[in-house]
């Protein structure tokens, strides 16, 4: 069985001179906490909603939902998502991460990943006192958890201006994506 990653001390910080390699792309993911959660609708463009999620030792991340809430819905319908991980410093960048959705509706995993949102969301794990109310809650609300399996990534790195007399110094890149077990290249 999988284990959920405690929250990480530092995030990892996007280099701002290069694309990212595979490993750093990994670590960019694994040592955040939030990210844009995408998914197909069936009508009308793509939905999105911000959300806070929890990587585990085998690469999968894990979302925490209400089973009546179109997250879990749409995986259901079709497993393919997006999560956009979301960097919480500046200058700000992101990753996509392409991944495989599935629902999971175990009770003990559910009370885990709550528990570990809520310390990624206050920075101070739960006590374990706490276990009875957050599974009282889990399901009073009928909560779920999505398990993402990435399998590409892309990446835009941090460019912004400074100040505005740099314009001439800032340059971009194209970036492409890249499967999510792919190896650094040689230096």
């Amino acid at each position: 069985m999988a284990k959920i990653l405690p929250m990480a001390t530092e995030p990892f910080t996007a280099t701002t001179d290069r694309d990212m390699s595979p490993s750093e792309r990994r670590a960019f993911v694994l040592t955040h906490r939030t990210c844009i959660f995408g998914y197909g609708r069936r009508t009308d463009g793509p939905a999105m909603s911000v959300v806070y999620y929890v990587p585990t030792d085998d690469d999968a991340l894990l979302v925490s939902t209400m089973a009546g809430r179109s997250k879990a819905r749409a995986v259901a319908r079709d497993p393919k998502v997006s999560l956009c991980v979301l960097d919480e410093h500046w200058p700000f960048s992101y990753l996509q991460v392409y991944a495989e959705a599935s629902v999971e509706r175990d009770n003990d995993l559910v009370v885990d990943v709550m528990m570990a949102v809520a310390a990624r969301m206050s920075g101070e794990e739960l006590p374990e006192s706490a276990r009875p109310v957050v599974a009282a809650m889990a399901a009073d609300e009928e909560r779920v958890v999505v398990r993402c399996r990435p399998y590409a990534t892309f990446s835009q790195p941090p460019r912004h201006l400074q100040r505005n007399d740099q314009h001439a110094d800032i340059s971009h890149w194209v970036s492409a994506s890249v499967a999510w077990d792919a190896v650094d290249p040689q230096q």
